[in-house]
């Protein structure tokens, strides 16, 4: 798991299988399923579907598969891993449930960082870095002297640094120490997304 996160980690935030392949071809070693369109829910069969169809993708070219908040899904689909928020389930309760899948967690400060990996969490999600557009109601942005302690207090739990990050960040992000980069709007909408993606995997 440690060798897959690191470098570029993609998120397929809608239904497009050219989408998933091009941001493997990106670089990406894990992709996460993230269905969380403005305005409206998205029920468990789509997210089940959707993920199924990243599964084949990501075994295609040996890349790991996420799912984002739902565990049951993670586990029909055949995930490698759930990602969870502060609001979902916890490590605790997940893992009986989750068996081998990986359990990321999304953290906002130092101290969740710390309760997270404390609880067993596999990596971290540790964000918004800056300021970002993709969450409807996004936490504080952290910067990047928060990003270097959450790294710190995190050890030898891999950290991926999410929120407002762009290939322009990257070097700077990779700085402090994180395993990761995880940027949805700056390469799912780029006018070249292997271009982009490649950035944030090279730096």
């Amino acid at each position: 798991m440690r060798d897959a996160i690191r470098g570029f980690y993609a998120v397929l935030d809608r239904d497009d299988e050219q989408l998933a392949r091009i941001l493997l071809a990106a670089g990406a070693r894990v992709l996460q399923v993230r269905l969380k369109p403005a305005g409206r829910r998205v029920g468990a069969d789509e997210v089940l579907r959707v993920a199924k169809m990243a599964r084949r993708v990501c075994d295609d070219v040996g890349a790991a598969l996420v799912v984002n908040d739902r565990l049951d899904v993670a586990l029909l689909a055949g995930a490698d891993g759930v990602h969870l928020g502060q609001t979902d389930l916890s490590v605790a309760d997940a893992r009986p449930i989750a068996n081998k899948l990986w359990i990321g967690v999304s953290t906002h400060n130092v101290e969740q960082v710390r309760a997270a990996v404390a609880a067993g969490a596999d990596y971290l999600g540790y964000g918004p870095v800056f300021a970002t557009t993709t969450k409807q109601n996004p936490d504080p942005t952290q910067g990047l002297d928060a990003l270097r302690a959450a790294v710190l207090a995190a050890g030898e739990t891999p950290v991926v640094a999410i929120g407002g990050v762009t290939p322009a960040h990257a070097v700077d992000v990779y700085r402090t120490g994180v395993a990761s980069i995880c940027a949805i709007g700056a390469v799912n909408a780029a006018a070249d997304i292997v271009g982009a993606g490649r950035a944030l995997a090279r730096a």
